[in-house]
């Protein structure tokens, strides 16, 4: 009976097994896993025979939150698409995101969730988590609205304020979080500049503030790379921190601005051998010789793209890493459609050229720099600097950036003349 059962809300278990592909590596054998799904069975019929709210115990919603719960316990970038969630990607083909607060969701029947936050944006600056509820919108109850509808709420002109409701699992109060709205900046450079006047020495070291991998970023750089060489540079700072990744085909682009030709810089490696990837290599031509001396800056924030960067760079001897450990994601995610819901699941890691992964411990810098919770404030005031207050103005005066005065420093000593 309960074989049967789960055949019916389980199908994807009920295989034989002349249906697994031979060259993926075989788990711990733990027979068909049916006593397993038996006692599923048993707490899904518990529930729907006990629990008060009827209203919550339809077998699509219970199913659809074991399953997210179930994806959610692998790691912290696997998930479950709900349908209305997974609905709206297809759709549109993006996440429903909202840049000027800086928050990505996901909706399921009855709660919106708050699946990722932006470094550096309003809601991280807020205190708002990845896993937040979303209860109401300026004191609106926005449990039963759909997807569309919230974003419509939640979106509105830069400076204007919001106020979420919140929940978090780890407290069972509610709290309200006041959001100012920012604008949101389109290039993936926003600052290309000199900083010869930070240096004792006459060497000219440039600084160069990528934010995210996207389709130009590649092309913006190259632009921002000649503007500086033009102007006498002859040092750069590539400022990574914050920087969530994006597509690691603009980041092996990137790469091959300070590599040479055809140069091996990542693969991916997965317990399925079909994930395995032979190394990228950066592309077969350059315009321009860049050999001077590159510090790329990194901080707790820096993530994926960021991370296969800096790693590469580190590996081949190419540039001194100086900041915090990066973030710690080195892994390959592919979304696997489920009828109306889809799977957001972990498939391989990244690895660097010396076969390293940064999944789970990051990138550790060649330099530390002691960083404050003050001076990740001031980085992220500084950033802003068209929307700061008097007071803000003053803070950020005073301040000094000890990264940079650190990668400053390091390679002034490092690459100094004998």
């Amino acid at each position: 009976m309960i074989i049967a059962a789960a055949a019916v809300l389980f199908p994807q278990l009920c295989y034989s097994q002349q249906r697994i592909s031979p060259a993926l590596q075989p788990l711990p054998d733990e027979g068909m896993g049916y006593e397993h799904v038996e006692r599923l069975i048993n707490v899904l019929e518990q529930v729907r025979l006990n629990h008060p709210d009827g209203e919550k115990l339809s077998y699509d919603r219970l199913i659809n939150h074991a399953l997210e719960g179930m994806l959610n316990s692998l790691d912290n970038f696997s998930g479950f698409y709900h349908p209305e969630t997974y609905s709206f990607i297809s759709d549109k083909k993006r996440e429903p995101s909202l840049p000027g607060l800086g928050i990505t969701l996901g909706k399921s029947e009855d709660r919106i969730k708050v699946t990722a936050v932006h470094s550096g944006s309003a809601a991280d600056e807020a205190d708002i988590l990845p896993g937040d509820y979303i209860l109401a919108i300026n004191d609106q109850p926005a449990t039963k609205l759909t997807l569309p509808a919230i974003l419509k709420k939640l979106q509105g002109p830069a400076g204007e304020r919001v106020v979420l409701t919140l929940s978090r699992t780890s407290s069972p109060k509610t709290h309200e979080v006041p959001i100012l709205r920012r604008v949101v900046r389109e290039s993936p450079v926003p600052a290309a500049r000199l900083l010869e006047d930070h240096l004792a020495s006459d060497q000219k070291t440039g600084y160069l503030h990528l934010s995210e991998f996207t389709a130009t970023s590649h092309r913006d750089v190259e632009v921002a790379l000649d503007d500086l060489e033009d102007r006498g540079m002859e040092a750069l700072l590539l400022d990574l921190r914050g920087n969530p990744g994006g597509l690691l085909t603009a980041a092996v682009s990137i790469l091959g601005e300070f590599l040479p030709p055809s140069t091996e810089v990542v693969f991916t490696r997965g317990r399925n051998p079909e994930h395995n990837s032979p190394p990228m290599k950066t592309p077969a031509r350059k315009r321009r010789n860049r050999s001077y001396p590159v510090a790329v800056l990194l901080d707790r924030n820096s993530a994926s793209a960021s991370e296969l960067v800096a790693g590469a760079l580190q590996d081949l001897e190419r540039a001194i890493i100086i900041g915090e450990t990066s973030y710690g994601k080195g892994s390959v995610q592919r979304i696997m459609p489920m009828n109306d819901t889809a799977l957001r699941l972990t498939i391989a890691t990244y690895h660097t050229p010396s076969g390293r992964s940064p999944q789970g411990v990051g990138i550790l810098p060649d330099i530390e720099v002691d960083t404050s919770h003050e001076d990740h404030k001031n980085l992220a005031r500084q950033r802003r600097s068209d929307s700061l207050s008097p007071d803000e103005r003053q803070l950020l005066e005073s301040w000094e950036d000890p990264v940079i005065a650190g990668a400053l420093k390091a390679i002034s000593e490092k690459y100094a003349p004998n």
